[in-house]
C-alpha cells in the first residue's frame, strides 16, 4: 500500500507542514516520536496519513503529549501493516454514519453519503480547532471524497490550507 504522511504543526505564530517518513516504524509510539520531532516546540501537532486513496488517519499531540487518533475507516487496520499500527489498538467504534447525520432538510444539494465506512477513534480531536466531530464524520462519509481531499478540507478549516497545499506541490 502506498501512503502519504504530513505533519502539520502549530507554533507560536503560525502553522507549518512537512512530509513525515513512516517507513520502518515498529509501533504507534515511534510514530508519535516522529511527529514530536517534526517540531518539538509545537503547541499542536497533527499527522495526516493518507493511504491508497481510501483511508485517512489523523493523529494529534498537544504540547507533545496526550496522543489522540481518528481513522476514517476501521478497515484500514486489516488492510496493511501501517493501518494495524495506527488503528490496531483502537477499540472504540463510532456510531453508524447514518446515526450521526443531521436532520434531513429537503435540500437536494447535500452530498451523497458513503454507507460502507466505519470510522474509529476520537472524531472530536479537532473540535477546539474549528472542526466539530459531526462535520469530520460528514466529510469522511461523502461519497467520492479522497483522503487528499479530506486533508485539504480539514487543513483549510484549521487555517493550514496553504501550508498543506505548498507541501503537496513541492
Amino acid at each position: 500500500m502506498s501512503h502519504f504522511a504530513a505533519a502539520v504543526t502549530r507554533g507560536a505564530e503560525s502553522w507549518a507542514a512537512a512530509e513525515l517518513d513512516l517507513s520502518g516504524v515498529a509501533d504507534i509510539d515511534e510514530i508519535a516520536d516522529r511527529l514530536r520531532d517534526a517540531d518539538p516546540e509545537a503547541s499542536v501537532s497533527l499527522l495526516f496519513v493518507e493511504s491508497d486513496d481510501a483511508y485517512l488517519v489523523i493523529l494529534r499531540l498537544d504540547d507533545g503529549e496526550d496522543l489522540r487518533i481518528f481513522g476514517s475507516d476501521s478497515m484500514f487496520a486489516g488492510e496493511s501493516r501501517l493501518g494495524a499500527i495506527l488503528l490496531g489498538d483502537i477499540e472504540e467504534q463510532l456510531p453508524e454514519i447514518a446515526d450521526v447525520e443531521e436532520e434531513p432538510d429537503d435540500d437536494d444539494d447535500r452530498p451523497s453519503i458513503e454507507p460502507d465506512i466505519e470510522p474509529v477513534g476520537d472524531p472530536e480531536l479537532l473540535a477546539d480547532l474549528g472542526l466539530p466531530g459531526g462535520r469530520l464524520l460528514e466529510l469522511c462519509a461523502q461519497e467520492g471524497m479522497l483522503p487528499a481531499d479530506l486533508t485539504a478540507e480539514i487543513c483549510q478549516t484549521l487555517g493550514a490550507g496553504d501550508e498543506i497545499e505548498e507541501l503537496r506541490e513541492a
